[in-house]
């Protein structure tokens, strides 16, 4: 400890667990039941026992939960474990909440206000859907956290909803095959891509114990319809989204070095958190110059790495961000990681898809799973990364067993990120456009319903709208439209524009 800050923030327990929720026989499930008893794991990991683990734990910290809402989160998950916190910390609903709540932490610690940090966080849609979630009483008009991170400022551009564009099952799409048009793959030739990448994470999911999914569908069968798996919003289908209907919870303790000394806590358990970083793209998917494109992430990985002397090919365990496809090849890309890398998986917990995606809380799992794994490998970097919304919200963090030589930074590149053009949205647009990127969604019969198209104009405005017309949606599944010349509103195509083949 004489030449290590005593401020230094230090992960020092991880706990995870999930139940299936399935069966009524079995009795309900409680979410608050589930996060109180990944913290008591989580404590129990510092190697020296929950019973024994004696210092006060200053703050609690939850993600947002859309299947339990008490006013206070953290002070009533404190109460279940016996903790009294000084601070309690919530989020708005976000994929970053972990690392939000991370970074938060952090600076807290460094900055003297406390010395230990409880984080934690999960979903029980599971059991929410069949009649097996019982939360017991809920104190929804109770006192307000200390503190709430994150923002809940409204998603969507009223020209995005105007086009029917809003949920992440329509925007990811559109960055897929706008990924797609940026690179020299034909569609089916893109589609084979993408179900190779997540038959990695199927993979990945097969060796987690703590993994919703661990059939490790094969890369063949993740592009079929085999076993119900319908496509969603093309290219998507049901295997390479988000899997929400899981009952999951996570959590991580956080030290101080001092307080992780002083609680006797064996030094081969700490893994310290090297840096984090954070930062917004442009807010509404129509202002960004590209869509396969994220500056923000750019900037997170270039402070991130800049602050931590290291380059990105030194990171030995990475988890990027894995709700569509879409999500980790941007953030690969901006990041200069090669997803063909055999030897280093994009993922240690196997994603959203297999692993689980307990809504805001997926990257708490990331968390616990990294310190596991680094503890395991010492001289070895681990990287997590975040997304909220739609592409909109990132942040991540550096982790090693090997103490920081530049000390703990957080670094918020907004500033960067503003300082960017952004395009003008054409509202209420009458006239031509070209395609830029497009999806067609399905309903639950797995019959295409409605196409959405995003259009450039000659003025380097976009220009969003939708279709239901059968003749159109057959046009944009059978060809290629990137590039085609559309009639907008009606989003009908120039003669003979939609020219591009599939194969």
């Amino acid at each position: 400890m004489s030449t290590l800050d005593p401020r230094t923030p230090v992960l020092v327990g991880a706990g995870q667990t999930a139940v299936d929720g399935a069966d009524a026989s079995a009795g309900p499930v409680s979410m608050p039941g589930l996060m109180a008893e990944a913290a008591r794991a989580a404590i129990a990991d510092t190697g020296i026992g929950a019973d024994q683990f004696r210092e006060p734990i200053g703050l609690v910290g939850v993600a947002d939960c859309l299947t339990w809402r008490p006013s206070d989160p953290g002070r009533a998950l404190g109460a279940m474990l016996g903790v009294d916190p000084a601070e309690t910390v919530a989020t708005y609903t976000s994929g970053t909440s972990p690392l939000d709540l991370l970074a938060d932490a952090c600076q807290r610690i460094q900055h003297g206000a406390v010395d230990t940090a409880l984080l934690a966080g999960g979903e029980a849609v599971r059991a929410l859907q069949r009649g097996t979630l019982d939360n017991g009483d809920l104190d929804e008009d109770g006192p307000a956290p200390t503190r709430m991170l994150g923002t809940d400022r409204h998603p969507h551009h009223p020209a995005e909803e105007a086009a029917d564009i809003r949920a992440p099952i329509q925007f990811y799409p559109l960055f897929e095959n706008a990924l797609r048009a940026s690179s020299s793959r034909n569609i089916d030739d893109h589609l084979a891509w993408i179900a190779r990448l997540w038959a990695r994470f199927a993979e990945v999911a097969k060796t987690n114990p703590h993994a919703w999914n661990t059939a490790a569908p094969s890369a063949e069968v993740i592009a079929s319809d085999a076993g119900g798996n319908r496509m969603v919003a093309f290219p998507y289908r049901k295997l390479t989204t988000a899997n929400i209907s899981v009952n999951q919870a996570a959590a991580v303790l956080l030290c101080s070095a001092g307080a992780a000394e002083r609680a006797g806590i064996p030094r081969e358990n700490w893994v310290f958190v090297h840096g984090t970083a954070a930062g917004n793209d442009h807010w509404f998917v129509g202002q960004r110059h590209e869509l396969h494109r994220s500056p923000a992430i750019n900037a997170i990985g270039r402070a991130l790495l800049g602050h931590a002397g290291i380059g990105v090919a030194e990171i030995a365990y990475r988890d990027l961000y894995s709700c569509f496809p879409s999500a980790v090849q941007i953030t690969a890309a901006e990041l200069g990681i090669d997803l063909d890398d055999p030897h280093r998986p994009p993922t240690v917990t196997g994603g959203l898809t297999f692993a689980g995606g307990p809504g805001s809380n997926y990257v708490m799992h990331s968390l616990a799973t990294l310190l596991h794994r680094l503890r395991e490998d010492p001289a070895a970097t681990g990287l997590a990364t975040a997304t909220g919304w739609y592409l909109t919200k990132h942040a991540a963090t550096l982790l090693s067993a090997t103490a920081p030589s530049n000390g703990y930074r957080h670094q918020d590149v907004q500033d960067t990120v503003d300082a960017l053009p952004a395009r003008e949205i054409a509202e209420d647009y009458e006239g031509t456009g070209t395609v830029e990127s497009y999806t067609v969604t399905y309903d639950r019969s797995g019959e295409p319903a409605t196409g959405h198209l995003s259009c450039l104009l000659d003025d380097g405005r976009r220009a969003l709208g939708k279709t239901e017309d059968p003749a159109t949606i057959a046009q944009l599944l059978e060809r290629d439209p990137v590039g085609a010349t559309v009639e907008l509103p009606s989003c009908t195509f120039a003669a003979s524009t939609v020219s591009g083949s599939r194969s």
